[in-house]
């Protein structure tokens, strides 16, 4: 059954803070955050699609433990011992595959750290043996971590995070809206914003409650339109 975390976490920059719901997709990967600095070695690479809360959890994590937030293509060495300060996450790592200054920075980074006695995150979207950093160096260590996988979301988490993001545009859809959205849309949390970014446009376009006439239309114009040329994708 599913249950919230009894934390709460930032849902966009600068717009209040919202539940994380835990459900058997992602479970096993906050039950790793929530153990604290207990990690071999004290560090863990956290993966998972696009948008299924790897930011969010980290910054959950940051707030509990004290530590900072760094995206890998912001490293540089000279900020390494200031960040080595305090546990620290590192987010989006793959990115930097080819670029061996930002590289050499995380390597020292990741030395540094620990050597502090302080924990280390890195996120990616894809398993760490597939991160394919260019310094080997980095990439042994990347892989000598714990792994926590966010999985794309099961039913009930696709149904929360569809609701969430209604609620961001206060939107109400009708009842059976939601249902049938999980049962026939692409099981991904990038396709979750772009189908309420459509319906949104959609409803807003016609002046329309949402409705389940409406939401088949714009999966159907979803579909049709292929994966970015959705007129609404931006809006």
């Amino acid at each position: 059954m599913a249950q919230q975390l009894s934390f709460k976490l930032p849902a966009k920059p600068a717009l209040g803070r919202e539940d994380f719901f835990v459900t058997a997709s992602n479970a096993m990967a906050v039950s790793l955050l929530e153990s604290g600095f207990a990690w071999p070695s004290g560090k863990l690479v956290l993966t998972g699609p696009k948008g299924a809360g790897k930011t969010h959890l980290v910054h959950v994590w940051a707030d509990q433990s004290g530590g900072r937030i760094v995206n890998a293509t912001e490293l540089t060495e000279a900020a390494v011992p200031e960040l080595a300060r305090t546990p620290v996450a590192v987010e989006d790592v793959p990115v930097i595959a080819a670029d061996t200054a930002r590289q050499k920075a995380l390597f020292h980074l990741h030395n540094l750290v620990l050597a502090n006695g302080h924990a280390l995150i890195m996120t990616g979207q894809q398993p760490p043996n597939l991160w394919r950093l260019s310094l080997p160096d980095l990439q042994s260590r990347v892989q000598a971590a714990t792994h926590a996988e966010l999985q794309a979301p099961d039913d009930q988490l696709l149904a929360v995070v569809l609701a969430k993001l209604f609620n961001d545009r206060q939107i109400t859809p009708k009842p059976d809206v939601i249902p049938y959205l999980v049962a026939h849309m692409d099981r991904s949390f990038a396709t979750a914003a772009r189908v309420v970014r459509r319906l949104d446009h959609l409803s807003l376009a016609e002046k329309r409650n949402l409705t389940r006439p409406l939401a088949v239309r714009g999966l159907t114009e979803i579909r049709e339109a292929g994966p970015e040329n959705d007129a609404s994708a931006s809006g």
